[in-house]
C-alpha cells in the first residue's frame, strides 16, 4: 500500500527548514518512495553539463534538487502554511482542508 503524503504535485508549498527556509513554490513532482519533492524555484543547485541538443554550449546550469517533505507545508488560499487534514464531504468523498482556517477549499 503506498504511503500517504500531505504534498501533491501542483501544491503551493513552504519551505519551513534547511538553505531554502522561508522560500515558497509549486511543487513539480513528488517522489513518493523517497519521500522527497522538486519545487520551483527552491534548493536551486548548480549541475555541469555537456553540450548536446538542449544546451549546444554545454555549462553550468541550475536547478532544482529534491527536498525532503518534512521540510515542506502547504499554503492555502489565504496565503498561511498550514496543516492539511483529511474529511468526508456531504458526497462521501475524501478531501483536504486547511488546519488552521478549518476551510475545505481546493487547497493548490
Amino acid at each position: 500500500m503506498p504511503t500517504k503524503l500531505h504534498i501533491k504535485k501542483g501544491d503551493t508549498v513552504k519551505v519551513i527548514a534547511g538553505e531554502s527556509k522561508g522560500q515558497q513554490g509549486k511543487v513539480l513532482k513528488v517522489e513518493v518512495k523517497k519521500l522527497r519533492a522538486i519545487v520551483e524555484g527552491v534548493n536551486l543547485v548548480s549541475k555541469h553539463t555537456k553540450p548536446n541538443a538542449k544546451a549546444p554550449q554545454g555549462g553550468i546550469i541550475k536547478m532544482e534538487a529534491p527536498i525532503h517533505i518534512s521540510n515542506l507545508m502547504v499554503v492555502d488560499s489565504s496565503g498561511n502554511a498550514t496543516r492539511i487534514g483529511r474529511k468526508l464531504d456531504s458526497n462521501g468523498k475524501l478531501v483536504r482542508y486547511s488546519k488552521k482556517s478549518k476551510t475545505q477549499e481546493e487547497i493548490r
